[in-house]
């Protein structure tokens, strides 16, 4: 009689224990990875998550023999500049193109949605021409101009601004507004899930980007960390030790913002999955 409920448990046990498994088989080459960061040299083969003999002298190898501090404040400059100009950028052009009318704007907007289909690695060869023939390689702005204003930020930003009532816009006009005023006061507001969740996608992004950094950079010095690391790693492959600890310090920041703002980023999947 009782067979229906017994069922029903039966595959929620089964259920967790397949989601446990995965969990756990997912995480354990990041615990791994931290682990070995503490661990000496003569230890690193061991598969135990806790170290027999934890050591913080990988870390200071790391900052000892490399510029790693400049890589990280490379990599933070890439990325938050980065941010910020999509954040502002793409949230105005998607105004304009939602909510502005003028001639050719549907034709704009094409063109703009259309550059999405296009293979990041076919435009490595127009990148490095222009940055070279600006004089920029091997520069902040060279390194982070591609992702100044994204097209799939646009297109995002477009989408939402399309959906704020243009009676309440007209409303800001009617108060005296000009057509930037409305867009920084009242549009933008109105925006702020779809915008944190850009801005998280964006520095996520560009904290993670390794090809077109790994070209447009030359001197060690201008390195951003993946690409610091991969030349590290290459440099001394056969110390783990060292490799795991600079891993683990790059994961830092991208452990921090997931922490903080785990929320958005649910929220931030959710609206562009339904826009």
């Amino acid at each position: 009689m009782n067979r229906a409920p017994l069922s029903k448990h039966l595959g929620q046990a089964l259920t967790y224990l397949a989601l446990i498994a995965g969990a756990a088989i997912t995480l354990f080459p990041f615990l791994w990875m931290i682990a070995t960061a503490f661990k000496p040299s003569h230890d690193i083969y061991s598969l135990a998550l806790i170290p027999a003999e934890p050591t913080l002298e990988n870390f200071r190898k790391i900052f000892a023999e490399t510029p790693f501090a400049r890589w990280y404040l490379n990599s933070i400059i890439v990325a938050s500049t980065t941010t910020l100009s999509v954040a502002f950028f793409d949230a105005l052009v998607g105004y304009i193109l939602a909510k502005v009318n003028f001639r050719g704007r549907d034709v704009i907007f094409f063109a703009i949605l259309s550059s999405i289909m296009i293979p990041t690695e076919m435009l490595i060869i127009p990148w490095y021409i222009g940055a070279t023939k600006a004089g920029i390689v091997d520069t902040y702005l060279g390194t982070m101009f591609p992702g100044l204003i994204t097209a799939f930020g646009i297109f995002l930003m477009r989408q939402f601004m399309d959906s704020i009532p243009s009676d309440l816009l007209d409303a800001g006009r009617i108060d005296g507004l000009g057509e930037f005023g409305i867009f920084w006061k009242i549009a933008l507001p109105n925006v702020r899930p779809a915008l944190a969740a850009l801005c998280i996608f964006t520095f996520l992004g560009n904290w993670n980007a390794f090809l077109w950094p790994v070209i447009a950079i030359e001197s060690p010095e201008m390195r951003t960390l993946p690409v610091g690391l991969s030349f590290f790693s290459y440099e001394n492959f056969n110390q783990y030790e060292l490799v795991m600890a600079g891993a683990t310090m790059a994961v830092v920041p991208v452990l921090i913002v997931f922490a903080f703002f785990q929320k958005q980023i649910i929220k931030g999947i959710t609206l562009t999955g339904i826009k």
